[in-house]
């Protein structure tokens, strides 16, 4: 037992004997003062604490256990280890400790005077920020009606001024819900609404705080900046799941899981419908007849309308036929199929393949013909493709990245033979490189030792795998 409940214990079992005591003699009642946000009063009227309280006051007691639901139970362990026990919903340990001790008090009701107190301040600061969206709007609307002909830089300094005033009519509306305790709890809880700017910022901040400095890190450490593209900049967030499997950037797969296409988890911070091409490439392909890598076309998936309200991209249901299957329904994903998935593989001896995921983005929103795209790079085309030429040839902006890394292991070969794909027997080992430089001829101390008396030394200088010598211990040429 800790400290604080050995002194705690003795003043509540006073105060449970003196509650009971003064029930039993009919003596002044106890007062218990509910909560308020202003102090006390002299003539405040007082309450008597009823009999069947008294066993909850047993359960109060410090040290003894209370029966809590395993939502509300404070577990041990970093929050990784508590996501896989504990549901989503729970968020932080802070708000894991306030289930636990509240029960089922609502939670803009919380009996907490300084919570109640600063809400108050809060909602203030709401109706001002509201009041000052309602005037930038008006503004806004006036300024749209005016006549461009009025303004001394004409129609180009209208736009310039109205989207100045768009942009802080969506920063007050960021600023009006920042502060909001049950805003931030929704959005712990993963319940937030995306077309409202105040979750967008929330999760562009939440992105930009780990997520998006390991991702650039990737991109330098695995040098897929230069060497699939001379520059970028990734803004949205891109995930990847394989069989429920949360991968993180840069981390070696066995290739049984990679079997089959990923699911992506994209989120992007802006408003507004957009169109995407998603394309998973191998960028080290080795070539024995060059001494060199190439690159190859894994997947690729085009015209994925999306917005922030989506979420979860199953590559497998990409353009598939729902009437296919006849096990079980299938519901597709909007998109067109261009290339097929190709599991990702590695021969025995090379070196780790960077698998990297691109997700583009459409100029204009303007669709990409399907059939053109499965001509130029289905097949043969898969081989040596190039994503900078790919980008420039349909005018597509990349704007996401993830990436695993691929290598031989026990289960390669066998996803090898279930996907027809050449190569198994091919195993690459570095060629030994023979010095051009003539026999250095012995000195100082291995120069003394060369004679048959020091024939016990001769394991560490001359019995040399590859090289031989002559009985009095020269090498041969």
């Amino acid at each position: 037992m800790s400290r604080p409940q050995q002194v705690a214990r003795p003043i509540v079992r006073s105060l449970r004997q003196a509650t009971g005591s003064s029930a039993a003699c009919h003596s002044r009642p106890i007062a218990l003062r509910q909560f308020s946000s202003t102090s006390i009063r002299k003539d405040e009227t007082t309450t008597t604490t009823p009999a069947a309280a008294e066993p909850a006051a047993d359960a109060a007691l410090p040290g003894d256990k209370k029966p809590a639901s395993f939502s509300t139970t404070i577990k041990q362990g970093s929050e990784e280890q508590l996501s896989r026990f504990l549901v989503p919903e729970l968020g932080s340990r802070r708000r894991r400790a306030a289930l636990a001790t509240t029960g089922e008090v609502p939670f803009e009701q919380l009996p907490y005077q300084c919570f109640q107190e600063a809400r108050k301040i809060l909602a203030q600061d709401r109706d001002e920020k509201v009041a000052k969206i309602v005037a930038e709007t008006a503004k806004a609307e006036r300024l749209e009606a005016a006549d461009a002909s009025t303004f001394r830089g004409g129609e180009q300094y209208k736009q310039r001024r109205l989207e100045s005033l768009r942009e802080h009519i969506e920063e007050l509306k960021i600023l009006a819900d920042i502060n909001d305790p049950l805003v931030k709890r929704r959005f712990e809880d993963g319940k937030g609404d995306m077309n409202k700017p105040v979750y967008r910022y929330l999760a562009h901040r939440k992105w930009s705080s780990m997520d998006r400095k390991i991702v650039l890190q990737r991109l330098e450490q695995f040098h897929i900046v230069p060497d699939l593209l001379p520059k970028f900049e990734p803004v949205m967030d891109v995930k990847m799941t394989f069989r429920g499997y949360k991968v993180s950037p840069g981390a070696i797969l066995n290739s049984r899981i990679t079997e089959s296409a990923p699911t992506l988890r994209m989120q992007v911070f802006d408003k507004g419908e957009r169109v995407f091409s998603v394309v998973v490439m191998d960028a080290d392909v080795p070539d024995a007849e060059s001494d060199s890598f190439g690159k190859r076309l894994h997947f690729l998936a085009t015209n994925i309308p999306w917005d922030p309200t989506k979420s979860i991209l199953p590559l497998t249901r990409v353009g598939i036929d729902p009437s296919a299957s006849t096990t079980y329904t299938v519901t597709p994903e909007p998109g067109a199929l261009a290339v097929p998935w190709l599991p990702a593989f590695a021969q025995k001896g090379a070196p780790y393949h960077r698998m990297a995921v691109f997700v583009l983005q459409h100029a204009d929103d303007a669709e990409l013909d399907a059939a053109k795209l499965k001509e130029l790079y289905d097949g043969a085309g898969r081989e040596g493709f190039s994503l900078k030429s790919f980008r420039d040839k349909f005018a597509l902006t990349p704007v996401g990245f993830s990436m695993f890394r691929s290598v031989w292991d026990e289960n390669t070969a066998d996803v090898m033979i279930r996907n027809e794909i050449p190569g198994v027997d091919v195993e690459f080992k570095r060629q030994r490189i023979v010095s051009l430089k003539p026999p250095r001829k012995a000195r100082g101390w291995e120069a003394k030792r060369q004679g048959p008396k020091f024939r016990h030394l001769w394991k560490y200088t001359k019995r040399i795998k590859g090289v031989s010598f002559t009985k009095r211990g020269e090498r041969k040429r």
